[in-house]
């Protein structure tokens, strides 16, 4: 059998499986070169470790560039022709072979990288996208104020939040002793691209029958939600934005409904001041008295801190959930109730069993108060409304009533021209106080350490 004859140096010549196979680079060189008579610029190119590849070589713009095809073994001897010949056009055409395939590259890494980002879309949950939204809204701040208050991050919590756990708080008749999952729980495991509008009016028809108010709370927070995705370079091209806006499921979602008759009437706030001073524990009697003459929400008052009273200026820092926090007047009658509560941590209404240091169900000593006086239900937050309510018996001017509450401005003019100083409504304050007072016959005055029963004759004061 005749051998293959190996070639030692370079030469031109016809390109054949034969020669290519013979062809090797000695040892004393980094590489040496096997060029092709048939195609200018065409070579195998052979190191000294006995690597074999097809490259080509011809000048752009006047310099030299040489191009690496592939491995001899990968590639056939026509198939390397066809690539140096598509190499050449490109170069008669103008253009820089190498140019064309880093563009070709880049297109290919861009292409895959859209394919990928496409795919996550496709398979984020409603979870992973919420932990996000929810992430960047509490960290967000404007003119340095946080966009979302520590009540309005509870109330997201509060909508995905696992259940299971024992109530801290005193139970309702039938209710569970645990608490129920979150009512936005059912769609957290959804993929995002799957929450269209079939799937939210699915939920609302189950969580609408359980509790209403709550499932138009949420729907309303994840509204929110969804708005915030369509913005979001990541979960855009998930999102159905319009899954809110269905016909069907906007005739869904329940109507805000106001509580009626959840408010002190004048002739109900003596007997409820009677029984509410009565209670056994003075820091829930001071803080339901605080409710009904602040007319602020439950968990403004209960977070109050001893750092938030003024005792020099009167007045009283409020932190709410819609502007971070607002300064209201300390009136003479809650100073008095508040200097003689005791300083046992940092809050002003104080447990010294709770976990949180403060009271955390103050609604059963008031359920209690209002059995004992025969007074109808009247929920916490109707001591807020009762505030706004019975304000109105001093002719207090709306935006008083509002600022002192918490109440977003209403008209152009609150919200952009009138400013009102601490003590202005600290004047209007006093005088609702006084008014409240005077129908409960408390009779009060600066400066007392502390207040006992008055007989006078058929009529009971408080002094």
């Amino acid at each position: 059998m005749a051998k293959v004859k190996k070639i030692i140096k370079a030469e031109k010549v016809k390109l054949t499986a034969g020669r290519i196979a013979g062809f090797e680079c000695p040892r004393d060189k980094p590489q040496t070169f096997l060029w092709s008579s048939d195609l200018l610029g065409l070579a195998v190119r052979a190191y000294p470790s006995g690597a074999k590849s097809f490259i080509f070589q011809a000048k752009v713009k006047g310099q030299t560039m040489r191009l690496t095809i592939g491995d001899v073994k990968a590639w056939g001897i026509a198939k390397a022709e066809a690539e140096a010949r598509r190499l050449q056009i490109l170069i008669d055409n103008g253009k820089d072979p190498r140019q064309v395939m880093a563009d070709a590259i880049i297109a290919q890494e861009t292409e895959a990288a859209a394919q990928r980002e496409q795919e996550a879309r496709e398979i984020v949950t409603v979870a992973e996208a919420w932990q996000v939204y929810v992430a960047e809204r509490s960290a967000a701040k404007i003119d340095g104020k946080p966009v979302w208050g520590e009540r309005h991050k509870a109330h997201h919590a509060y909508f995905v939040q696992a259940g299971g756990v024992k109530r801290k708080r005193g139970t309702r008749p039938g209710e569970s002793k645990k608490t129920r999952p979150g009512v936005l729980v059912p769609l957290m495991n959804m993929r995002l691209t799957a929450l269209d509008a079939d799937a939210l009016a699915a939920w609302l028809d189950k969580e609408t029958k359980q509790a209403p108010t709550t499932a138009a709370q949420a729907f309303r927070a994840l509204r929110a939600f969804l708005t915030w995705c369509t913005k979001h370079k990541t979960y855009s091209g998930a999102v159905n934005a319009g899954a809110c806006q269905s016909e069907d499921v906007k005739n869904k979602v329940p109507s805000p409904k106001i509580k009626k008759d959840d408010s002190l009437r004048k002739a109900q706030i003596k007997p409820w001041f009677e029984t509410v001073k009565k209670i056994g524990n003075p820091v829930i009697a001071a803080y339901l008295q605080g409710l009904l003459l602040t007319g602020a929400r439950r968990n403004e008052l209960a977070t109050l801190r001893w750092q938030d009273v003024d005792f020099q200026w009167k007045s009283l820092t409020i932190h709410d959930k819609v502007e971070g926090e607002r300064t209201i007047p300390l009136t003479p009658y809650l100073e008095h109730l508040i200097a003689a509560l005791p300083r046992r941590n940092e809050f002003v209404f104080s447990s010294p069993t709770a976990a949180s240091g403060r009271i955390e169900e103050p609604r059963i000593q008031h359920v209690k108060a209002l059995t004992a006086a025969a007074l109808p239900a009247l929920s916490l937050h109707g001591l807020r409304r009762s505030f706004g309510t019975l304000s109105e018996w001093v002719e207090v001017p709306a935006g008083i009533v509002a600022q002192i509450m918490g109440h977003k401005p209403s008209a152009i003019a609150e919200k952009h021209y009138i400013q009102r100083e601490l003590d202005l409504l600290h004047m209007w304050h006093v005088k609702i106080e006084k008014w409240i007072l005077e129908q409960a016959e408390i009779e009060f005055e600066r400066g007392q350490i502390g207040l006992h029963v008055v007989e006078q004759g058929n009529k009971r004061n408080y002094k």
